[in-house]
């Protein structure tokens, strides 16, 4: 099953940030579809760190009761796009932890659209960007709560930090919610790393290189703290930093 063969234009805000020329030489992108059968749990670990350009789009189906760990480390290739289309049925329980690790001219993007479509599911969203050079890192993520959907509980934490004035981060979390007794909250932060927290490393005799890997590596661990994979997915993306601090 393949989306409709035409290349999407920015006019789709979903490819409003997208590197249309990079995406042509991928396109048209099939779809894994992935389904969790009711009162059963599922984990995945995604780790893209090739050279080429890489589009990969997800369709994930949460049955009654199911749960689903995903966790990310987008850092490959000069274009690295990854969408997520997830539904949740009653009671069930998705969590992303993302890592996005750009330097360069990479163009690296999540899209993620979370569809609470019955009642007391939970979702839950981390997602860690680190750019450097003229990295530009995008997060594009929708929560939509259908109707009767009571007792949805929701959460974003998007997170950007940028190691030089020339990268660029985009992100916008959204929420459409068509229900009364929800609990939802997103929230969205693009910084640089903490001087205050540089100069008291370095008057420990701690080098600023290291310093950086450090503050780094606690930032980017957010993404996978409780995973299957933690130590293998924060080992992968600590060597990736090394070549960009």
């Amino acid at each position: 099953m393949t989306q409709a063969l035409a290349l999407p234009t920015r006019k789709d805000e979903v490819f409003r940030y997208a590197d249309l020329a990079a995406l042509a030489q991928v396109w048209p992108v099939a779809v894994e579809e992935i389904l969790v059968p009711s009162g059963q749990s599922t984990t995945l670990s995604l780790v893209e760190t090739g050279a080429g350009p890489v589009a990969r789009e997800l369709a994930i189906v949460l049955e009654a009761g199911a749960e689903f760990d995903l966790r990310i480390l987008n850092a490959g290739g000069g274009y690295g796009r990854i969408a997520l289309r997830v539904t949740l049925h009653e009671g069930a329980r998705f969590t992303l932890g993302a890592a996005q690790l750009g330097a360069g001219e990479q163009r690296l993007e999540l899209i993620t659209e979370v569809t609470h479509a019955a009642p007391d599911a939970v979702s839950r969203q981390v997602v860690r960007s680190v750019l450097a050079g003229h990295a530009t890192g995008t997060y594009l993520g929708k929560v939509a709560v259908a109707r009767g959907s009571n007792g949805t509980d929701s959460e974003q934490s998007v997170r950007a930090m940028l190691l030089s004035r020339t990268a660029t981060a985009n992100a916008k979390p959204e929420l459409e919610i068509y229900a009364d007794d929800v609990k939802c909250a997103h929230g969205c932060a693009v910084g640089e790393l903490d001087a205050n927290g540089l100069f008291y490393m370095a008057s420990r005799g701690i080098a600023p290189p290291e310093a950086k890997k450090l503050m780094l590596q606690a930032f980017i661990a957010e993404a996978f703290a409780g995973a299957e994979e933690e130590e293998r997915l924060l080992a992968l993306a600590l060597e990736r930093l090394g070549g960009m601090v």
